[in-house]
């Protein structure tokens, strides 16, 4: 049971967030009442088995309906207790240091949702390939070829112990290549996740996103995984982080 000391203080650290956070909280034209939920799962842009044979329609349905939709309703349970709760979970996940005491589900279920709904736009049917014009031109200057940079990728990728994420991040205007663990990200910045930016491209590695077809074989599924890169959407958020 929480005590009338915690509760003082829960209180003070949600109104010292809120101070800071005018993106996240102040905007009075994009929040919600507590008892509604803010967050949504959004729809796949593309059917379940579009990404065949790379990844599997059963894997693709069990990996958006239910684990994305996990993180949706934790989120939503975790916003129930705000006045006024922002939709803009860039917002809360970018000043997710001044939530430290109530804010573990923020960062779990809140990066879990931000990652895949991101995730799920970085893929496409008949994608793959490699990247034109500026974000080629970038990813050549900062890591010599795109070969080079696939196999750093890959790298970052396959050593992540346990579940997390590999990133191609924008950060102080260069590309940067990170790996975050479980549903972090690199908006948390250096204190929380490790690293900071803005994600361009990133890879679920959480066994859930291969093992039907993979089994422990993370490898083949990063393999399989290039062949389905949206490189027009990565493009777009290069350009507008630029």
């Amino acid at each position: 049971m929480i005590t009338r000391r915690e509760a003082i203080k829960t209180t003070a650290l949600i109104t010292t967030a809120a101070a800071v956070m005018p993106s996240a909280l102040a905007q009075t034209n994009n929040t919600t009442p507590a008892a509604a939920a803010p967050f949504a799962l959004p729809a796949l842009p593309y059917a379940f088995d579009a990404l065949e044979p790379h990844i599997d329609a059963r894997t693709m349905e069990i990996h958006h309906d239910r684990h994305h939709k996990a993180y949706v309703d934790n989120v939503n349970k975790w916003a129930a207790g705000i006045f006024n709760i922002s939709t803009d979970l860039e917002g809360y996940l970018s000043h997710l240091k001044d939530w430290e005491q109530v804010g573990v589900s923020l960062r779990n279920n809140g990066g879990g949702h931000y990652n895949h709904s991101l995730f799920w736009q970085m893929m496409k049917k008949d994608g793959g390939g490699e990247p034109k014009a500026d974000l080629a031109k970038a990813i050549d200057s900062a890591f010599g070829n795109f070969a080079a940079f696939k196999e750093s990728f890959s790298k970052a990728a396959t050593s992540r112990f346990g579940s997390g994420w590999a990133w191609l991040t924008f950060n102080k205007g260069k590309l940067e290549i990170v790996s975050t663990a479980n549903q972090d990200n690199p908006i948390m910045g250096q204190a929380i996740a490790g690293c900071e930016g803005t994600p361009l491209l990133g890879l679920d590695v959480w066994e859930h996103a291969y093992y039907l077809k993979y089994q422990n074989k993370r490898a083949d599924y990063i393999t399989a995984w290039w062949n389905v890169v949206n490189w027009d959407f990565v493009t777009e958020r290069y350009l507008k982080a630029k």
